[in-house]
């Protein structure tokens, strides 16, 4: 079995916090088992190497949730980039490709896709088991978990069964008869008392059905032709293209905990303490949550049923059951991430001024972790200052290797090639002056810090 992972979103609802390179799985707001914070993406991948299938697993992600993964997983998890975000659907083609060409999997092996994020009780996973036993059984077209719904829900789509439970080793599951989305309550207590259960959105099938797919729609099944192709592709969903047509279906029920922690008054509902990070909150503020990445403490006394968010992109206060409209509210104001997490560290921006003439000035407060690098790289339309607040590391300037310490000041012009490596963790205040002051505007030369050092003179 293979476990593919979508990780997504644009990270409108759960703004402030979630911009678009740091989504809702990101947020680490969940409690571990040390009783540390984790995010929604660490709280899964920690299940799926408890069901052993974290060996068996990738990742599909645009670039710009790169780095996070790698910062919160660890940088030996197999990651798959779409060149482009182009839907669900895309995505799974890209990995189906890369699994068939480049890593050699067999056309009969059973491929799982699941969301990066589903907050779940941790035998959900075995139910991956159970669904790969089926699909290997029926030879079905496609698979999928469906969760038993506890309540008659307009949230959610349904998947209808077609006659009665069958059984294979012992486990459940029956044929598909139709889909039915986000039906009225009255409709969804119907469909409950005919066993219809709730789509959590997984998808099981063997790699053969997928890449024939392809190749029927004249899609490359070879990674390297497909990434090259990738913005012809269509965009469109995996439901709409390959679900809502297969002929044969089977799913297996789950009973238990599933939530989409996709809005705040959702998420708050699993965050075990009113406050995380600086401020207050007082007894008469009866379900209330104060999330607070700023240094500026927030104090919030006799107002029920709130959340209150707080992160370098700004602050919301929000009563809990209107939250879910900040996707709307927010959806025509567009503006660049103000803080990131990144493979070597993290970035906040402090402040940012566009002057008359057209001059951009950026300042922001970088950290890196000991013994992590940024790429040796150089920019074309801006210059930056650097001041080493704390810490100290190892700078390359121009292919020559430098010493820095807490008080330095580094200057780097236009064009100048440059890196710089924590010995032990590195703060530092970043001033960047040009024309134009985004991210896209580095060059990058090497990343690994041994080959770093292999540029610079004798």
């Amino acid at each position: 079995m293979k476990v593919v992972l979508l990780s997504g979103g644009s990270g409108k609802r759960l703004w402030p916090l979630s911009n678009d390179s740091r989504s809702k799985q990101f947020l680490k707001v969940l409690v571990d088992q040390e009783h540390g914070q984790q995010s929604m993406v660490q709280r899964v991948w920690s299940q799926l190497g408890q069901s052993g299938l974290k060996n068996s697993a990738i990742l599909a992600t645009s670039r710009p949730q790169v780095e996070m993964l790698q910062s919160q997983l660890g940088f030996d998890t197999e990651i798959i980039v779409e060149p482009e975000r182009r839907d669900t659907f895309p995505a799974i083609a890209l990995a189906a490709g890369h699994l068939y060409s480049v890593k050699g999997v067999s056309l009969q092996e059973v491929v799982m896709v699941l969301p990066v994020d589903p907050y779940v009780e941790d035998h959900f996973f075995d139910k991956l088991h159970h669904l790969e036993t089926i699909v290997q059984h029926t030879q079905a077209d496609l698979g999928l978990i469906g969760v038993k719904p506890d309540h008659p829900s307009e949230k959610f789509g349904y998947i209808v069964p077609h006659g009665e439970v069958t059984l294979v080793n012992g486990i459940e599951y029956y044929r598909v008869s139709h889909f039915t989305e986000k039906p009225r309550e009255e409709k969804a207590q119907m469909l409950i008392e005919q066993q219809a259960l709730w789509n959590c959105g997984v998808f099981a099938f063997r790699l053969e059905y997928v890449i024939n797919e392809m190749i029927a729609r004249g899609i490359p099944i070879q990674y390297d032709e497909l990434l090259k192709q990738y913005d012809r592709l269509e965009k469109i969903s995996f439901d709409y293209a390959v679900v809502e047509k297969a002929k044969h279906i089977v799913v297996t029920p789950y009973q238990g905990q599933w939530k989409d922690l996709g809005t705040w008054n959702t998420l708050t509902e699993e965050i075990r303490t009113p406050l995380i990070g600086k401020g207050l909150v007082t007894e008469d503020c009866a379900n209330t949550h104060v999330i607070n990445e700023l240094e500026i403490p927030i104090t919030v006394i006799g107002a029920p049923n709130l959340v209150v968010a707080a992160s370098p992109d700004g602050i919301l206060v929000s009563d809990k059951d209107a939250s879910p409209r900040i996707k709307d509210v927010m959806k025509h104001q567009e503006q660049r991430p103000m803080y990131e997490e990144r493979r070597w560290g993290r970035y906040r921006v402090l402040d940012y001024i566009k002057y008359p003439d057209g001059r951009e000035v950026l300042t922001k407060r970088i950290c890196i972790s000991a013994g992590k690098n940024l790429s040796y790289q150089y920019h074309i339309k801006r210059s930056e200052v650097w001041t080493i607040v704390s810490g100290e590391g190892e700078m390359v300037l121009d292919d020559e290797l430098l010493e820095v310490k807490k008080g330095d000041v580094l200057v780097i012009p236009v064009g100048t090639k440059h890196s710089l490596r924590a010995t032990n963790e590195l703060e530092i205040i970043e001033v960047q002056t040009g024309s134009e002051l985004v991210e896209e505007d580095i060059v990058r030369l090497e990343m690994d810090w041994h080959e770093i050092l292999q540029l610079c003179a004798p």
